[in-house]
């Protein structure tokens, strides 16, 4: 099954996620404020841009998951139909919780995710979810909307993130098996930080290390490995910071920076990394040790697709 459809000559919808997303990914020409890009698709709504009303920002998971990591400029899967993809950011509704004057936005060049000042430009890429397809994206977990000096404000009819709460979640989502969380969501089972290796490592030293551990049958498992920079991301919660992680047992345990099992296309002497402290998606040099291991356990989804929640379809 194709992952992405030709809705119509404006619409491509996605399979994997059930979202929608404007063919011309530059409908705003140039880059925009994020309020004028939250404003920009509040005017498509009232155009029907599509046939359409219900347009968004897309929150910043939404967004991610569009990202591929084998590809770059676009960073884009294979096979898909959108024009005018601008190689650098795109806005996402979603505000940064530790710093709220600043919002998050995804590189559509290489697939970074950062943030910065909420006055800064950047473009513009709309989306929606057909109300008759089910989402399969796990929430970012933003709750609150802010205004663009950072104050907490009321969500209706802001067209941010916190007003829409988009996303599967679950209650709880990780259950405690003694050694490991259970993520009932990703269905991945995630090692304890708390007894994660202590020593931060280089790259390659990660994949020793979860080697030993399956040697040993560490935690009465032998299925460990370096987890995906996407598996990774999905414990990211974007209404928590200092970690901004979802999971709430031992939290003060987590470290600030991971590798990930993931290369940059970019550059092969990188991979990605998580920094818990906001929740960003960059790089690191692999020779270096400076990141910490966080082991995972479970079936992996092939391929991978940002932000979905369980083993994804069929899609080639």
């Amino acid at each position: 099954m194709a992952r992405f459809i030709l809705q119509n000559d404006l619409v491509v919808s996605d399979t994997a996620t059930g979202l929608a997303w404007t063919k011309d990914a530059a409908l705003s020409e140039f880059p925009l404020t994020w309020q004028e890009a939250l404003d920009f698709v509040a005017d498509l709504n009232r155009a029907a841009y599509g046939g359409h009303t219900d347009w968004k920002l897309p929150n910043r998971r939404e967004l991610f998951s569009l990202a591929s990591h084998d590809t770059i400029n676009p960073s884009l899967p294979v096979g898909h139909f959108f024009e005018n993809v601008f190689h650098g950011y795109y806005w996402t509704a979603t505000t940064c919780h530790r710093l709220p004057d600043q919002a998050w936005y995804v590189h559509m060049g290489g697939a970074r995710v950062f943030k910065g000042m909420k006055h800064g430009s950047y473009m513009v890429w709309p989306v929606r979810l057909p109300p008759e397809t089910p989402g399969r994206l796990l929430a970012t977990g933003q709750q609150r909307c802010y205004t663009r000096s950072g104050k907490v404000t009321d969500c209706d009819g802001t067209g941010q993130d916190g007003a829409f709460g988009s996303g599967r979640t679950a209650l709880p989502r990780f259950t405690d098996q003694g050694d490991t969380f259970y993520d009932t969501l990703t269905r991945l089972s995630w090692l304890k930080p708390s007894l994660c290796p202590a020593a931060l490592s280089d790259w390659p030293s990660t994949f020793d290390a979860v080697e030993q551990m399956n040697r040993d049958h560490a935690f009465g498992r032998s299925d460990w490995r370096v987890p995906h920079i996407i598996e990774m991301e999905s414990l990211v919660h974007m209404d928590r910071h200092s970690p901004a992680v979802a999971t709430d047992d031992q939290r003060e345990r987590v470290q600030p920076f991971y590798w990930s099992a993931t290369t940059s296309a970019y550059n092969p002497d990188y991979a990605w990394v998580l920094y818990f402290n906001d929740g960003a998606v960059g790089v690191g040099f692999k020779p270096l040790a400076e990141f910490f291991l966080w082991p995972v356990a479970g079936t992996p989804q092939a391929p991978p697709v940002p932000g979905l929640a369980g083993p994804g379809p069929d899609i080639h």
